[in-house]
Formats: structure tokens, sequence, C-alpha cells
């Protein structure tokens, strides 16, 4: 083989490796410029669950029609727990395994179990189309549904 071909043969190998790093390096920058949106997002859901939640004068000016303020200022704490446990997921801080543990702890609080049976279909109608958000309510739906009550101590 010539100098000149194990030139450019050592030159295209670069010039390829380069390509394929370069690629991939665009995809990560994506790919965590994405969790920051979905991070900054979900923050302000947080915050803006955290202000309903406590100012019943706010909380008053979006209560569904034939619900008390109180009772929904207590569903607006558990969708912000809810939203919590769905951020870490997104972000992957929840391992294979754990979504249905920390699913049935949220659903073993009662006001976590009243906010899912009157806003789940809301939240399964929302999640239509995203896979990982799909897998999340299901799982959710599938930990309220089967929550059972604890039986009351022999006296």
């Amino acid at each position: 083989m010539k100098l000149t071909t194990a030139v450019l043969a050592a030159g295209a190998a670069v010039a390829l490796t380069t390509a394929v790093v370069g690629t991939a390096r665009l995809k990560q920058d994506a790919r965590h410029q994405a969790e920051r949106h979905d991070t900054a997002l979900a923050r302000n859901q947080i915050d803006w669950l955290a202000q309903m939640s406590t100012n019943p004068d706010l909380a008053k000016l979006w209560t569904p029609e034939g619900m008390e303020v109180e009772e929904y200022m207590q569903l607006l704490r558990a969708n912000q727990l809810i939203c919590l446990l769905s951020l870490r997921n997104r972000l992957g801080f929840v391992r294979p395994g754990q979504l249905s543990f920390y699913a049935a702890q949220l659903m073993d609080n009662d006001v976590c179990r009243r906010y899912w049976a009157r806003f789940g279909d809301l939240r399964i109608q929302e999640a239509r189309g995203d896979e990982r958000a799909e897998h999340f309510t299901q799982v959710l739906d599938y930990a309220a549904r089967s929550h059972k009550e604890p039986r009351p101590a022999d006296v």
C-alpha cells in the first residue's frame, strides 16, 4: 500500500470516527436539553400546585363546581406528590420495579386515592401518545384500583 493511500485511509477513518462521536454528542446534548426543559416545566407546575394548595383565595378561582375549596386544596397536594414522582420517573431516578412500589405507597394515602378517583381519568387521557406517561398512569391506576383498606385490628 502506498503511503498516500494509507494516509487517506487513516484520514477517512478519523473523519468517520469524528462524525460518529459528534453525532452521539449532539444526541446526548439534545436529550439533556429536553430533560432541562422537562424539569423547568415540571418545576413551574409544582410551584403552581404549591401556591394553589396553600392559598384558599387562589384555589377558589380554580375549584371545580360542586367541590369545597378545602377538598380541592387537599387534592392539589396529592397531585403535587404525583407530579414529583412523575418527574423523578421521567428523569430516570426511579429504578425498574420501583414505580409500582412508589405508586402503592401514594395510594395508601386517602387523599391520593380521592385525587385519582376524581382526576385519574383526566391524567390517563393527557398521557395518551406518550409511552412513558401512559405506563406511569397505568401503574398509578392499577395501584389505586388494587388498594385494599387495612382491616381494623381485633378489639
